[in-house]
């Protein structure tokens, strides 16, 4: 029975990569331009594009994509709403309008204003401009920025994350009201509660105040669990990848500790006692420092680095069945890179839950630093 669930595993885990590659090396016909973002891949350059096209943040969900027999670019995806405020107030539509296309040629006119969409980024054209003008290093000189709070292709990765997280503790909690032991998913999430408990919290934070902020390290834990998870799959999901994701998550780590500090660390932190009051001023200055600026840096940077690196890593993997198919075959360099990808694929499932823990330990010790009690003698 145990041989045949890793088999399961290990099956499970070759289809995902296999799945990738193939969208990733035959998915489209055409040559990879300025024009056709996530067409047909043939040279360095182009897998370097390709890479940075996936690592970044998208208006639409774009499973898949190929060239019909008339060469007509045909894409298997959904469009997202795009919501933004420009000079004029609220403005909404659907992603679909900007027809799959990055670099700004295509400009959608509303209410008499118009936009483009440039490198995933939206900009709202100058009055009187009828399209987009670019200087030599390819920056928009007739367009600036509007504030974006579309719904993104991150942002749905993190609703389906917290739609999976309330739906299993849901089941969970039903299952305590009827039963000791719970069953199915249940019995999955248990361990991983007891662990967050018993290995983070209490020895991080204290017996006493544990309790309090357990809602917030599970949280964390299986929100960045999850999305790491998602990541790995053919949906293509690189949300703990995105900066504003890892910042968002460190400032509420940040908000967290600072309002529970106890008197104690205030007191420690701003004037603190044993040594020169010379000196009180400049270690509070670093201090405060720390805790603001130097703790939160080191959660964000730490996950942001770890998942884009690992997601950098498989693609440039796969991506060897197109750079050395020329010296190896067309075979021998798919095989090799359909193998080198499986390996690191099996790498990124256990990097996936060690950058949860390590969030989520280093959050409860900086929690723990902030409520910890002194004694005076």
């Amino acid at each position: 029975m145990k041989i045949a669930q890793k088999t399961i595993k290990f099956l499970t885990i070759a289809l995902i990569t296999l799945i990738t590659a193939t969208s990733f090396a035959f998915g489209d016909q055409k040559k990879h331009t300025a024009e056709n973002v996530g067409g047909e891949v043939n040279t360095q350059e182009e897998v370097t594009a390709y890479i940075q096209h996936h690592l970044k943040d998208s208006h639409d969900f774009t499973f898949f994509s190929y060239t019909s027999d008339e060469g007509k670019r045909e894409h298997f995806s959904f469009p997202l709403p795009v919501m933004f405020w420009s000079s004029n107030g609220l403005v909404a539509f659907m992603s679909s309008e900007f027809h799959h296309n990055d670099d700004g040629h295509v400009v959608v006119d509303k209410d008499g204003m118009k936009f483009a969409k440039i490198h995933s980024k939206i900009y709202e054209l100058d009055k009187e401009a009828t399209s987009v003008s670019f200087d030599e290093t390819h920056h928009a000189t007739n367009a600036h920025k509007v504030l974006d709070f579309s719904i993104t292709k991150s942002v749905v990765g993190i609703l389906l994350a917290a739609l999976l997280m309330f739906l299993g503790f849901s089941a969970l909690a039903r299952q305590y009201k009827t039963r000791n032991i719970p069953k199915g998913l249940g019995r999955a999430l248990e361990p991983l509660v007891i662990y967050v408990r018993d290995e983070i919290a209490r020895p991080n934070i204290g017996e006493k105040k544990y309790k309090k902020f357990m809602g917030f390290l599970l949280t964390v834990f299986f929100f960045i669990w999850i999305l790491n998870l998602l990541g790995l799959t053919p949906l293509g999901f690189n949300v703990t990848g995105q900066i504003a994701v890892t910042v968002a998550l460190a400032l509420f780590t940040m908000v967290i500790y600072l309002f529970n500090g106890s008197k104690d660390f205030w007191a420690h932190t701003l004037w603190m006692p044993g040594v020169p009051y010379i000196l009180r001023p400049v270690l509070a200055v670093i201090e405060l420092a720390g805790f603001v600026l130097i703790k939160p840096f080191s959660l964000l940077v730490r996950l942001f680095a770890n998942i884009t690196a690992g997601h950098f890593v498989v693609m440039s993997l796969i991506a060897l069945m197109v750079t050395m198919k020329e010296a190896f075959g067309p075979v021998a360099s798919t095989g090799m890179s359909l193998a080198l990808a499986l390996f690191i694929m099996v790498i990124e499932i256990l990097v996936a839950f060690l950058q949860a823990f390590i969030f989520t330990m280093l959050s409860s010790l900086f929690i723990g630093m902030a409520v910890e009690e002194h004694e005076h003698h």
